[in-house]
């Protein structure tokens, strides 16, 4: 039996049914994480969603910003988007089971047992597992409520900008969200940064990648993280392990086994 982390999907079924080949993929033994993003902008979002959907316990999902929006849409709270890819889920028959099954996901996953976090774009610096665990299931919990739709009607916002443990009401909520699904850099003292989506090295002065903020409090965590295609997979950070390697645009999709560390992609330029 294996694990595997597979980073941002959009859409890529394609992609994602070579990649499975590629590890030689046992769905009787194997298990697969999937970083979030698993739809939006690529060109196969309905069997991407229903694929994973289909594998039951054979996977473990976090939601990414692009899963939410999707969720938004389907809530009547946003209009899609120009560049969305949504309309065959939105039309599709199984629609509101593939919408549940998507509100059911968690924002975190963690194994005791492989020593791995799975977030999808990352940890504010100053929560530990136990805090982040709680904050991932405050939001968990609206978004499995009967109103779900108020959520999302407050959900979009880059303020507040920084995680105070005071904040209350979908202020709270709403900065919870951001740091999990939409974060790349921050600054010093934990401040998000929600705009500049770029490389490192190119970035504003003062903005700081999350996991290269200094005493930061879940560094001695194996985090395993999406969202940052800049990043093309590299770190350079102890325990910090990115994973969306750019597949929606022509890259690469990558898969971690967590069990070694060794790393397996395909190419998506055709």
């Amino acid at each position: 039996m294996a694990t595997y982390a597979i980073g941002d999907l959009q859409g890529c079924y394609t992609p994602l049914q070579k990649l499975l080949e590629h590890i030689q993929f046992d769905p009787n033994k194997d298990i697969l994480w999937f970083t979030g993003d698993i739809v939006n902008r690529g060109p196969e979002s309905l069997f991407t969603l229903r694929f994973i959907k289909n594998l039951g316990d054979r996977q473990r999902t976090v939601l990414g910003n692009h899963d939410l929006h999707l969720l938004a849409v389907a809530h009547n709270t946003l209009l899609e988007k120009k560049a969305d890819t949504l309309k065959e889920i939105l039309t599709a028959p199984d629609r509101d089971e593939l919408i549940q099954w998507l509100l059911q996901q968690p924002l975190l996953h963690h194994d005791e047992s492989l020593g791995f976090t799975m977030v999808h774009a990352g940890l504010a610096p100053s929560w530990s597992l136990e805090i982040a665990k709680q904050l991932a299931k405050e939001v968990e919990q609206v978004l499995q409520a009967p109103d779900v739709q108020n959520f999302f009607t407050h959900m979009y916002g880059s303020l507040p900008d920084r995680w105070d443990p005071y904040l209350q009401g979908f202020d709270r909520l709403r900065c919870i969200t951001n740091y999990f699904t939409r974060m790349r850099f921050c600054y010093l003292d934990g401040r998000l940064e929600l705009n500049f989506k770029g490389k490192i090295g190119d970035q504003p002065p003062g903005l700081i990648p999350w996991f290269q903020i200094p005493n930061r409090v879940n560094a001695s965590l194996k985090i395993i993280f999406g969202h940052w295609a800049a990043l093309s997979g590299v770190t350079e950070t102890p325990n910090v392990f990115a994973l969306d390697t750019g597949c929606v645009w022509g890259r690469c999709l990558t898969a971690m086994r967590l069990e070694d560390g060794k790393r397996f992609s395909v190419d998506c330029s055709s």
